[in-house]
Order: structure tokens, then C-alpha cells, then sequence
């Protein structure tokens, strides 16, 4: 019998599978995901060493989608925000994954790519290496927290009798408006790096 073109199981087909079962139920299991692809278990081991390096790959996966920009000199806010807001757009359609990813160390070279560009364009902004690492945070804490937001219901808040007026009139303008989470998310990324363009440098 001749042998199969290509194998049954590699590592992106794995982390695919495992990124659809998170997609639909918001978590995985390695017998969930052998029995998704028709396979043993115990295959899954010949390629993985278990489900720290599977949520790994799914990370890598999802931060594959994004191109980092050309580095722009001077403008180190551009360059931010052109990798937050691929950042976001990989990761707003893939919002169930971010629970299980933050509960894991990073170790994807993939998504070490977008965090050493980030460090780059602060560098280049001024920023001291340990500030450096505070206003990544600030930023990949905004960018997840806004890919949850694009996955939450339509109507996010219901108001009752108690609530005030002043939240009532944001509800009634803000809740219709299109693409409310992307509007949202492009307006707070402008109010975070104009505030970090007024941090002092250490």
C-alpha cells in the first residue's frame, strides 16, 4: 500500500483542531481533541509533549495573522498602533482562546515576534527597558480586553428603573451604533498612546 501524500497529524493541523473545539467551547481536553481528528491519544504525544504546548501552538496560530509593519522612523506611535490593531483583529475572532492563553507562559516564537517589535517602538520612543515592559502590558492588556469585547452580546448592559439617566441616554446612543467594539477599541488606542507620549522617560 503506498504511504499518504502527507502525514495524518503535524503540529498546525493540531493546533487547528484544538483552536476550533476552543472556538466552540471555550476549552479543550486531549481526548476532545484526539477524537476530533481520529485519532488516538497517544498519537497526539508524537507530536506534542501535552496541552501546554497545544495552547502554545494555538497562540502562535492566531499571532500568525498578523504582519508586523515596516518599522517607521520617529513615528513609533504609528508603528503601535498598526500592531495592536492586527492584534486585535486576530484575536476579536478567536475570543475564547484569551482566558485559556493568559493562564500560560509565553513562549511562542511567533507572538515573541510582535512583542519584541512592540519593545523596539518603545525603545525608540524613549522608554527605559522596565517602562518598556509596563506600557507593553498596558497595551496587550487593552488589545485582549477589547478582543472580548468584540465577542460580547448585543446588548451588553440592560438598564432598569434604577439606572440613571446619563447611563440610560449612553445605552440608547452608544448600543446601536455599527461596529460599536471596533469604534471602541480605535478610540481608547488613541487615548492610550497620546497618554504614554506624555509619560516621562526614565
Amino acid at each position: 500500500m503506498a504511504r499518504p501524500s502527507k502525514p495524518k497529524l503535524n503540529t498546525d493541523i493540531i493546533a487547528k483542531a484544538a483552536l476550533a473545539l476552543v472556538d466552540k467551547h471555550g476549552e479543550f481536553t486531549l481526548p476532545q481533541l484526539a477524537k476530533a481528528l481520529s485519532v488516538s491519544a497517544s498519537s497526539l504525544y508524537n507530536h506534542v509533549q501535552g496541552k501546554d504546548e497545544i495552547v502554545e501552538l494555538m497562540r502562535g496560530h492566531a499571532m500568525s495573522a498578523i504582519k508586523l509593519p515596516e518599522a517607521q522612523d520617529g513615528d513609533w506611535q504609528q508603528t503601535v498602533r498598526d500592531i495592536a490593531t492586527a492584534y486585535w483583529d486576530s484575536y476579536s475572532k478567536h475570543p475564547r482562546l484569551i482566558p485559556l492563553l493568559t493562564s500560560h507562559t509565553v513562549r511562542d516564537r511567533t507572538t515573541l515576534r510582535v512583542y519584541d517589535a512592540l519593545a523596539e517602538a518603545f525603545a525608540q520612543a524613549g522608554f527605559a527597558p522596565e517602562q518598556r515592559l509596563q506600557v507593553i502590558t498596558i497595551v496587550d492588556s487593552f488589545v485582549l480586553g477589547s478582543a472580548l469585547d468584540a465577542a460580547a452580546p448585543e446588548q451588553v448592559w440592560e438598564a432598569d428603573d434604577t439606572s440613571s439617566p446619563q447611563f440610560k441616554e449612553a445605552l440608547e446612543a452608544g448600543l446601536p451604533l455599527a461596529q460599536r467594539a471596533e469604534v471602541t477599541f480605535l478610540m481608547g488606542l488613541d487615548v492610550i498612546l497620546n497618554g504614554l507620549s506624555a509619560v516621562p522617560r526614565a
